[in-house]
């Protein structure tokens, strides 16, 4: 992981490949490199760090010729040079570069490699010299790389360069994204669209379980069945007043897709190489102090905050409490002898949230800000400011600053509960966890047919909708149901799935769509129960569940990630449901009815 661009044919490759790299840094990176051959000459230049280090380090290299490039998120080994991409076979005939996850790769290491020492810890490393040793049996490239495919498993975009016939690039995926540009002369390959659009505006979907051999002129498609296969390209339409948004339709798909290198540039952020938090000491200390926390917001900051109690509490043993800001602006409840505020706000401008923060400010209490924007008016009016980190967000209905909120709150926690010594706190491994995190969110968010077709079938033609969960799951219902309501228009509540019976049952009757979280095995079992309760009386069920909860029938199974982050996963259906019941029912997904991306009035 994390972007793969490619060129075959330009008297310009080396810029291509540095421009598209640029393109793709909004993925989430923490290594760049590049590979050009070009009449019988090659070069592998790359680099733990940023894009920007990478182009000081080629400026004096050749710059025609057949290339690819890549910037990597490191998951098996360090951001190493030697780990970086593209990875080099021992004979130095075959460069390559992936993404994705290569399950079985011990297996092909033990099967193929045994004799082979490899230069650094990775599962893309592996694959290159399986290919190369293919072809030392005898194999053409093609059949060796048609080899290697078959006995790999996993997830994977490849792109493969021969030096000894660099006049081709040979590429194929499964689940990972890639698509092939068409230029005048030369041709491209990218995980995206973005990466290419300055050279073309062409574009051929992959798919998978196909292989390509691409060259300057020419495309050849093969299925699994190695049976040629023909597909037109189609037209990439940009409107320059929308290059912000991409190839996106509209915003808030654009902004639900980058939630996983959100969490890559939140690990950069607050976690030093050396494992150690950048949270200023001044906020944990003042933290540390206090006797109760009291987190406040409105809509989806509010929903963030009920997952951040869990947290904190659960990482620092401090009680927490979690309050709307337009009920506290005139209800102040009683406050602990030392209380602490945190202000959770997308924009910081958020009126409710600041009317609170001024009768904090002549209490002279202390307080947190964490916002999307810096120098916003909480922010410059709080004690303390975090930064989100997660790029400007256009679209009205939040995702990723919801999963920022939550996350910016786990750094927090940890590094609260490590002050206080707490076990829990200590025993977390945050980069390692939100590693996960940000693998399963991409997982997610590349199956969205999925969701398109779920949505299709079971809200397309609804008036209301019910989300239920216990613990986690029910803070997480709250978002969704608030996400389906916001664009799609459709009046969706979220209940705690064992408060359903105490009344709101009374609401179910045949064909309600009830979607319920199933992310907590202790807590599971009774919700299991509940979805047996509602189907009785007519509804339609679309259970979410994580792995090793899941039941057959189960519409979507998230992959496995620690109990404390879940919510960070179990809210991507959700919200990919809403926007597809907002884009089936025609209307604007990126600005609602009603309402307002920054609430400046009360």
């Amino acid at each position: 992981m994390c972007g793969i661009v490619g060129v075959v044919g330009s008297q310009n490759t080396k810029n291509i490949l540095l421009n598209g790299l640029h393109k793709l840094e909004y993925r989430g990176y923490d290594s760049a490199g590049i590979m050009i051959s070009h009449n019988e000459e090659m070069f592998v230049t790359k680099t733990p760090g940023r894009v920007a280090e990478l182009e000081a380090l080629v400026a004096n290299k050749e710059s025609a010729g057949t290339g690819i490039g890549h910037t990597r998120w490191a998951t098996h080994g360090e951001p190493t040079e030697n780990n970086a991409h593209p990875h080099l076979s021992k004979s130095g005939r075959f460069g390559l570069v992936h993404n994705g996850v290569i399950e079985n790769f011990e297996w092909l290491k033990e099967t193929y490699l045994s004799d082979i020492t490899l230069s650094g810890d990775t599962d893309s490393e592996i694959v290159v010299e399986v290919v190369d040793y293919f072809s030392k049996q005898g194999l053409s490239t093609i059949d060796a790389f048609s080899k290697m495919l078959e006995e790999v498993k996993g997830s994977y975009a490849l792109a493969l360069i021969d030096t000894e016939d660099d006049s081709q690039i040979f590429l194929a995926k499964n689940k990972s994204p890639l698509l092939v540009g068409l230029a005048d002369g030369y041709n491209l390959v990218g995980s995206d669209a973005m990466a290419m659009i300055n050279e073309t505006d062409r574009f051929v979907e992959i798919m998978d379980g196909e292989k390509i051999i691409l060259s300057a002129t020419n495309m050849l498609i093969l299925n699994k069945d190695n049976e040629e296969v023909t597909r037109d390209f189609y037209v990439a339409e940009i409107d320059a007043n929308d290059t912000e948004k991409g190839l996106y339709p509209h915003y808030m798909l654009k902004e639900i897709d980058e939630q996983p290198a959100v969490m890559r540039t939140l690990i950069q952020e607050y976690v030093t190489p050396t494992g150690e938090s950048t949270i200023p000491v001044e906020i944990v200390s003042e933290m540390a102090e206090s006797d109760r926390i009291y987190v406040v917001g409105c809509g989806t900051s509010w929903h963030a905050g009920l997952v951040g109690k869990k947290m904190l509490e659960e990482l620092t043993q401090i009680p927490v409490e979690v309050h709307l800001a337009s009920e506290m602006g005139y209800d102040m409840p009683i406050l602990s002898k030392k209380p602490f505020f945190i202000f959770l706000t997308q924009s910081g401008e958020t009126a409710d949230s600041r009317q609170v923060l001024v009768k904090i400010n002549e209490m002279k209490l202390p307080s947190l800000t964490i916002t999307n924007v810096k120098g916003s008016t909480l922010s410059r009016e709080a004690t303390h400011t975090l930064l989100l980190h997660a790029g400007p967000e256009i679209a009205v209905a939040s995702t990723k600053a919801y999963t920022s909120q939550i996350s910016v709150m786990l750094f927090l926690a940890k590094a609260l509960g490590e002050k206080l010594g707490q076990e829990k706190a200590k025993g977390l491994d945050i980069v390692h966890e939100l590693g996960i995190v940000a693998a399963a969110m991409e997982s997610l968010v590349d199956d969205k047919d999925h969701y398109s077709e779920l949505s299709q079938s079971f809200l397309n033609e609804t008036r209301n909708a019910f989300y239920i969960g216990r613990g986690l799951d029910y803070a997480v219902s709250l978002e969704g149901a608030l996400k389906l309501k916001e664009i799609s228009y459709i009046q969706a509540e979220g209940f705690a799935a064992g408060e359903l019976k105490h009344g709101t049952i009374a609401l179910i009757e045949k064909g309600t769509p009830v979607v319920a979280l199933i992310s907590n095995k202790e807590m599971g079992s009774h919700t299991r129960g509940n979805i047996k309760e509602v189907e009785s009386r007519g509804a339609k069920s679309l259970v979410i569940a994580l792995e090793g909860l899941e039941k057959e029938t189960d519409a979507i199974v998230l992959p496995h990630v620690h109990e404390l982050v879940t919510p960070l996963v179990t809210v991507i259906p959700l919200q990919l449901l809403a926007y597809y019941a907002s884009l089936q029912r025609d209307l604007d997904v990126d600005k609602p009815r009603n309402l307002a991306k920054s609430v400046t009035v009360e």
